[in-house]
């Protein structure tokens, strides 16, 4: 058992890293979007639920795969800020796509939410398919 724990403080360094980009991303997300996310879930609103998860998720994915892929904590943060910064072009181009998306979201209408998430998802393979650092 004692051999596992030698690597303990390297895990807890690489999941650091991985989990305080993250939660950057989270901060930025809830920055970049004119709708207050965090208040409309609380509210019990889907589709601002969905749209946050499904960024959640398509950051984690491709940061999951730098961990994986990484050779150094340098590394990962540098595969770690693409992958935030692909997941906010999606979101801001998913913006474009339906112009009306906060307003939308707002009024809880999950066919946009649904395709937000699609493309929060599937940017979020696509990324982490690439990621063979």
């Amino acid at each position: 058992m004692s051999n596992y724990l030698q690597t303990l403080p390297q895990f807890l360094a690489w999941f650091g890293v991985a989990a305080a980009l993250a939660g950057l991303f989270v901060v930025a997300y809830l920055w970049l979007t004119p709708q207050r996310e965090i208040a409309l879930v609380r509210a019990g609103n889907l589709s601002a639920s969905l749209c946050l998860s499904s960024a959640l998720l398509g950051v984690v994915m491709p940061l999951a795969s730098a961990l994986a892929h990484s050779v150094s904590l340098g590394d990962l943060a540098s595969w770690g800020l693409v992958a935030l910064l692909l997941q906010l072009l999606a979101h801001m181009g998913t913006r474009l796509l339906l112009r009306d998306l906060r307003a939308r979201i707002e009024r809880d209408e999950v066919a946009a939410a649904v395709l937000c998430s699609a493309i929060h998802l599937g940017v979020g393979v696509l990324n982490a398919a690439a990621m063979v650092v």
